[in-house]
C-alpha cells in the first residue's frame, strides 16, 4: 500500500478527528467536574469582572477561563451549558465571540516568535495591530452584552452546597453517557465534513478557491510585492507569507508600513478559508449545524470588521 497516501490520510483526516475528539472529551469531563464539585464559583472568579460587565452568566465565565487552555474544550463546555438550558442562544453567540480574546493569547507566543525572526521590529507593529483588533472585538461583545442581556442575578453562596460530597458512583456513569452521546454526534457530523474537505484539497478545489480570492479587483492597486505576500499567506501558510516579507524587506522593495498592510490583508483573507476548513467540522459536531454556521459567521464578520477598521486607521495615520 502507498505509504504517502496513508500519511496524507492520517494528516488530513484521522489525526485532526482524534485530536478534536480528545479536546471535546476533555471539555465535557471538565464541565461535569465543575458542575459536580461546585467549582464554578472558584473558576469564574478569573473572568468575573469582564463577564459581569457584559451581563454574562457564570457558565460563560467558566468557558472564557477554559478558552485560555483549549478553544475546543471551551466550546464543548458552552455547548453543554446551552444544551442543558443554562444559557440562551443569544448568550451562547456572545460567549463564543468573547472567547476570541483567550484564543488570541493562546496563539500569541507562537505568532510573535514566528514573526519576529522574519520581519524583526515590524513584528511588534503587526502583532500589536492584531491585538488591538482583538481588544476591539471584546469591547464590541461587552457592549452588545450590556444592551441585549439582562444582568444575571447574583449567585447565592450556600456553604452546605459547596461542602456537598460528590457521589462518584452516579457521576461516572452519567459522564460516560454524556460523553458517548456527544462523541457519536461529533463523529456523525465531523467525519463526513473532514472527508469532503480532504477530497476538495486532493483534487485542487481549495487551491482554485484561494486563487480566486487573491484575484479580487480590490487588490489590483497594490504593489506586486504586496500581492506576493498576500498570495502566499492565503494559498500556502502564514510562515510562507512571512518568508516572502522577509526577502522583500531585505531588498527594500516595500516599506515597513506596506509589509504590515500586506500581512493584515493576508490575515483577513486567509482566516475565513481556514475557519471553514478547520472550524466547521468540529463546530458541527459540538453544536447543531445551523448554530455552528451562525457562530462561525458571527465570529468572522466581527473579526473582519475590527481588522479592517484597525488597518484603515493605521494606514491613514502612520
Amino acid at each position: 500500500m502507498d505509504t504517502s497516501f496513508l500519511y496524507t490520510l492520517w494528516q488530513g483526516i484521522l489525526w485532526p478527528v482524534l485530536r478534536i475528539c480528545f479536546f471535546v472529551s476533555l471539555g465535557l469531563v471538565a464541565a461535569n467536574l465543575i458542575e459536580s464539585l461546585a467549582w464554578s464559583r472558584r473558576i469564574t472568579r478569573l473572568a468575573a469582572p469582564l463577564t459581569r460587565l457584559a451581563h454574562l452568566s457564570s457558565s460563560t465565565a467558566a468557558g472564557f477561563s477554559l478558552a485560555f487552555v483549549s478553544g475546543v474544550s471551551a466550546n464543548s463546555l458552552l455547548a453543554e451549558a446551552y444544551g442543558n438550558g443554562k444559557i440562551a442562544k443569544k448568550e451562547l453567540v456572545l460567549a463564543n465571540l468573547l472567547n476570541s480574546l483567550p484564543r488570541f493569547f493562546l496563539h500569541l507566543p507562537t505568532v510573535f516568535f514566528l514573526t519576529l525572526p522574519f520581519i524583526h521590529g515590524t513584528a511588534f507593529t503587526y502583532v500589536g495591530l492584531t491585538f488591538i483588533a482583538s481588544l476591539l472585538q471584546t469591547a464590541c461583545v461587552v457592549g452588545c452584552g450590556r444592551l441585549l442581556l439582562n444582568k444575571p442575578a447574583q449567585a447565592i453562596e450556600v456553604k452546605a452546597q459547596e461542602e456537598k460530597q460528590t457521589d462518584w458512583g452516579k457521576w461516572l456513569p452519567k459522564m460516560v453517557k454524556r460523553l458517548r452521546r456527544r462523541l457519536k454526534r461529533l463523529l456523525l457530523f465531523m467525519l463526513p465534513i473532514y472527508i469532503a474537505f480532504y477530497l476538495l484539497a486532493k483534487y485542487g478545489i481549495w487551491a482554485s478557491i484561494k486563487e480566486l480570492i487573491v484575484q479580487l479587483p480590490l487588490l489590483s492597486h497594490l504593489p506586486a510585492e504586496s500581492l506576493t505576500i498576500i498570495i502566499l499567506h492565503v494559498t500556502a501558510e502564514f510562515s510562507a507569507g512571512l518568508a516572502a516579507a522577509s526577502v522583500i524587506m531585505a531588498e527594500n522593495s516595500l516599506s515597513g508600513q506596506q509589509i504590515v498592510l500586506a500581512l493584515m490583508i493576508g490575515n483577513l483573507l486567509a482566516t475565513p478559508v481556514r475557519a471553514l476548513r478547520h472550524q466547521l467540522p468540529y463546530y458541527s459536531g459540538i453544536y447543531p449545524l445551523r448554530i455552528a454556521i451562525e457562530l462561525i459567521l458571527a465570529s468572522q464578520i466581527l473579526r473582519a470588521s475590527c481588522i479592517i477598521l484597525v488597518t484603515i486607521i493605521y494606514y491613514s495615520w502612520v
